[in-house]
């Protein structure tokens, strides 16, 4: 009877391992039989811990299975959405923010958010622990790197002013700072910032830093910074190559918010020229973040991205009243529909 037992756990085993390989076959077989799709990607930036998810789906073949194959490019000094907008880019890496005012035109930029790559917003004011400013109000009597974009300055006014403080007592410095950490430490006092980058740096280089974050300070401030776009006609001319994409770049992120220290490797590997330890503890930073609360990665939540849409026009930031729900769509991230 013992001997029979253990055939018949050999045979069980053989059976399931069988069951596996021709699972596997016939995904190779299925990636085979796929047209080949050239699929081009703008980033927003240098290629940073942000970006992770996409170079772990082009290192780990993700893409090569949904027949794609992913050109990335560096963005132009515009930024991408223009050039998705064109057709010239079918992908690119934008802020809801900064694209406010394209789609308040009068003809909106024909391009659509189909996935948040952070769940919530990550940025927020560095300063030098010495400086004291350890809130918005605390900002009176300093200086600030400007990027003198109207909305960045609004959001400032706002947390300011809410906190109790006056604007006005804020010198904007026009500055195109890359290096906040450097910055900080010479004639910049404050600087807009992405925690996992410039915080993380801070961290890294035993900089002491004071910090706030923008949705801590109020939640009409936790919109969505990055965000993946796509043209339109990409969508409705393409939309299972389009799908096909998403599959593959949503199971990159998946990947890297479960195994940081793995996607960290793969992001060096491909940009040998990044800091091996900065990506490693902007990679620990960001793990949890790309998906957070969200039910799925890549899910846009409407409430919070109509809030701030509102918040721009009761402000008299955009021209035109953008409409609710207006220029994204969670159908090519939700992997029900996916399938």
């Amino acid at each position: 009877m013992k001997n029979l037992r253990k055939l018949l756990i050999l045979f069980l085993v053989g059976i399931a391992l069988t069951g596996c390989g021709k699972k596997e076959d016939k995904k190779a077989e299925d990636a085979k039989d796929l047209p080949k799709e050239k699929v081009s990607f703008l980033l927003d930036w240098e290629p940073n811990v942000n970006h992770a998810g996409l170079y772990v789906a082009m290192d780990k073949g993700l893409f090569e299975e949904e027949g794609i194959e992913v050109e990335v490019n560096q963005p132009p000094a515009n930024g991408a959405e223009a050039l998705v907008a064109s057709g010239k880019a079918d992908f690119g890496v934008s802020y809801q923010d900064t694209i406010a005012p394209a789609f308040a035109s009068e003809e909106p930029l024909p391009v659509t958010a189909v996935a948040a790559i952070i769940n919530h917003n990550t940025s927020g004011i560095i300063s030098l622990k010495e400086t004291g400013i350890e809130r918005p109000k605390d900002m009176e009597g300093h200086n600030y790197a400007t990027w003198r974009l109207p909305i960045e300055q609004a959001i400032l006014r706002q947390v300011i002013t809410d906190d109790g403080g006056d604007f006005s007592k804020v010198e904007l410095l026009p500055e195109n700072v890359v290096n906040a950490v450097q910055a900080i430490s010479g004639k910049i006092e404050s600087v807009w910032v992405f925690y996992q980058v410039d915080g993380v740096l801070a961290a890294k280089d035993n900089v002491p830093i004071n910090y706030f974050a923008f949705r801590d300070i109020s939640p009409v401030f936790d919109y969505y910074t990055p965000i993946l776009i796509t043209n339109n006609d990409f969508l409705k001319d393409k939309e299972d190559v389009a799908k096909r994409f998403m599959r593959a770049f949503t199971k990159g992120y998946d990947y890297a918010k479960e195994n940081p220290k793995e996607a960290a490797e793969i992001l060096v590997k491909i940009n040998p020229e990044l800091d091996k330890d900065l990506v490693q503890q902007g990679m620990e930073y960001l793990a949890d973040k790309y998906q957070d609360d969200a039910k799925y990665f890549g899910e846009i939540d409407a409430e919070r991205w109509n809030n701030f849409y509102q918040w721009l026009w009761e402000n008299k930031l955009i021209d035109r009243e953008i409409p609710k729900d207006f220029g994204f769509t969670n159908d090519f991230a939700n992997p029900e529909k996916l399938k």
